[in-house]
């Protein structure tokens, strides 16, 4: 493959020396003989790396559209016609220019899978679960009652074992999993493996009651509300308000899970269940129930010199979590939850709390503009989640966030931000960190500042990401100022962030005083990035072991959101979005220069073999070629129809 590469490459620069010409300024150096050009490798990944590409491919096709470009996008963009292709009027210049900008970079064609997509043959739950009990709804059930006819207009499966039932003994989906015939009986009925049958190990998951009680707004929150009348007077750097611990947390090591109501507001026999974990009924008897925890004694979140995975919002979920875990993350958090849909008990936003067992030091980022919301959703989790810390988001940068003032906006509403944080770290029992940006503008800093200030009002840690707002990721971070912030939140541990991408980056880091480093897009690129900085080498992994962290990748996701249909398509479109990140990994194999920097995008190349090079692709039509055990289960049926890639 690699001399193929040489000749294709050779021969479409007529013989030229390319070891010459000086590589493109934020593109990554790779040797000579694996570049080509884009037609070229489209070409090879269409003739399925049989054969070599011809060099007389032309980069447009006679129309001189790019071929880039999908078919419905470049007929819309096409001059006096409409997308059935009929000629129009003739129009004036300025107003085709400005229906082609319109058009440019949107997809208008791709189908879009709504809600109601998944109501329109689907099963009873009150059959999927097998209940001997009735459907409570009778004949007002929108769903279907007749199994016979459901498996007669199901798809067809997707392949031909289950991954819940081989994990777990038994499927929870019934008929309606996708790899259904695994696991069913001659006359439909679900099996199960009787030595093997386990319970999902997820944890904090939200239960009914205490969804129920939420959209009622039946639950009162005495210490947040004690707490926020206290900060109205003014900040008291005193002991914090009375309140609970809940049984056994520092023997277990995480807050203990716990019905909400139990504490939150008089407990109702008829609406509360029983807690969702075993009593524990023995050790010392303590007096935690009536004594407060004081700040100085609060359990100490000691995770300095560890490796900390960052926060990330939609790819930060809890199977790619896992697959950082077993390369070497220590730390790991949830993805950016808003605190007011967690009030609402929406399910959504409660699912982005979930821990798996692997994750031994786990916390969750909240986002919030007003003392109030934040403050109650912090006594909230305190009751109802095991977690080993509470991050504030005071980074995000998106506009939907920053115009609510929340994220960044908080840097700049000094008197709402410290309400929060004092707020937050009286109702807690774990605890509070914070994760915020050098500032809002590009060139005024103003971390510095806000660093003593949050050690004063309680924070335990601080996570700093080297970029302001405005900056986004158009330069590098700037870790000359994160050192001189390392001096100003002392003795309070800091954090750095910012294009870390190879263990000699995360070693640099380390040199300017931060207590550790926490690793974001670093870890979308290559997960294996926790394994290279504890190793301290650069590691060339294979195009056969990526295909090996996808196919986990598949069964996580699977066991994660479901075997059914809606499960199988959230693990389509969350593959979908990784693989947006692992296309921008360059084989170190391919390099001139070792490491890779973030800021460096690949040009088109040809790997060392066929599978190499298709994971190069920036193409989301070439991506569902990969094949492998689970994930050619997701590719298998109706992708075009998924994903708009017909």
């Amino acid at each position: 493959m690699a001399e193929g590469a040489a000749e294709v490459s050779a021969a479409s620069d007529g013989g030229g020396d390319l070891g010459t010409v000086e590589p493109e300024r934020g593109v990554a150096p790779i040797k000579p003989q694996y570049l080509t050009t884009k037609e070229q490798f489209h070409e090879f990944l269409e003739a399925k790396g049989q054969e070599k590409p011809s060099q007389d491919s032309e980069a447009v096709d006679p129309a001189g559209n790019d071929l880039a470009e999908p078919e419905a996008k470049r007929i819309r963009l096409e001059d006096g016609q409409t997308e059935d292709g009929q000629a129009e009027e003739a129009a004036e210049p300025g107003e085709q220019l400005q229906a082609q900008k319109r058009a440019r970079g949107q997809n208008k064609c791709r189908p879009h899978v709504k809600p109601t997509h998944y109501d329109k043959n689907k099963l009873c739950p009150s059959l999927v679960q097998e209940s001997a009990a009735k459907c409570f709804y009778g004949d007002r059930c929108r769903f279907l009652h007749d199994v016979g006819h459901y498996l007669e207009t199901k798809p067809a499966d997707l392949g031909p074992s289950c991954v819940l039932f081989e994990t777990f003994g038994r499927c929870p989906y019934g008929v309606t999993c996708r790899f259904a015939g695994a696991h069913l009986g001659p006359e439909g009925q679900n099996l199960v493996r009787e030595g093997l049958v386990q319970a999902p190990p997820v944890r904090n998951g939200l239960d009914k009651a205490l969804q129920q009680q939420l959209r009622k707004r039946k639950i009162h929150f005495k210490h947040a509300e004690q707490a926020l009348r206290q900060l109205s007077r003014g900040p008291l750097p005193g002991p914090t308000p009375e309140a609970t611990v809940p049984e056994g947390r520092e023997a277990e090591g995480a807050p203990g899970q716990d019905n909400c109501d139990s504490q939150l507001a008089p407990q109702e026999p008829d609406t509360v269940g029983p807690p969702s974990g075993p009593l524990r009924t023995f050790g010392p008897l303590t007096d935690e129930d009536v004594v407060r925890l004081r700040p100085r004694e609060k359990r100490r979140l000691d995770i300095s010199g560890k490796l900390y995975l960052a926060p990330l919002t939609t790819c930060g979920n809890l199977p790619f979590r896992r697959i950082c875990k077993r390369f070497g993350a220590d730390v790991t958090c949830g993805e950016m939850a808003v605190c007011t849909n967690l009030l609402q008990g929406q399910t959504s936003e409660w699912a982005l709390l979930k821990r798996h067992p692997c994750e031994d030091i786990f916390g969750v980022q909240l986002e919030g503009a007003f003392p109030d919301t934040m403050t109650k959703c912090a006594e909230l989790l305190n009751r109802t989640i095991e977690v080993d810390f509470v991050d504030i988001n005071v980074g995000c940068p998106i506009d939907l966030v920053f115009k609510k003032g929340g994220g960044c906006a908080l840097m700049n509403r000094l008197a709402k931000f410290q309400q929060i944080v004092r707020g937050m770290n009286q109702v807690l029992d774990v605890p509070l960190t914070v994760k915020l940006r050098t500032g809002v503008q590009e060139r005024v800093n103003l971390a510095h500042r806000l660093l003593p200030d949050l050690r004063d009002w309680g924070a335990a840690l601080v996570t700093l990401h080297g970029r302001s707002r405005e900056q986004r990721y158009t330069k590098l971070a700037d870790w000359q100022y994160i050192e001189q912030c390392v001096a100003a939140a002392s003795p309070m541990p800091l954090f750095g962030n910012g294009d870390i991408l190879s263990y000699e980056d995360a070693n640099r880091a380390l040199q300017t005083g931060v207590a550790g480093v926490m690793i974001a897009r670093g870890a979308l690129l290559k997960p294996w990035l926790f394994t290279e900085i504890k190793e301290q080498r650069h590691w060339d992994i294979s195009s056969s072991e990526r295909l090996d962290i996808l196919r986990d990748f598949t069964h996580y996701g699977l066991e994660h959101w479901g075997s059914d249909t809606q499960g199988v398509e959230k693990t389509r479109r969350f593959l979908l979005e990784w693989l947006s990140f692992l296309c921008r990994y360059v084989p170190l194999g391919l390099l001139e220069r070792l490491p890779q920097r973030i800021n460096e995008r690949p040009p088109y190349y040809l790997g060392r073999n066929y599978l190499e090079t298709l994971m190069a692709s920036q193409k989301a039509a070439d991506w569902i070629r990969i094949r492998c055990p689970g994930a050619e289960a997701l590719w298998g049926r109706g992708i075009d129809d998924l994903v708009g890639l017909g």
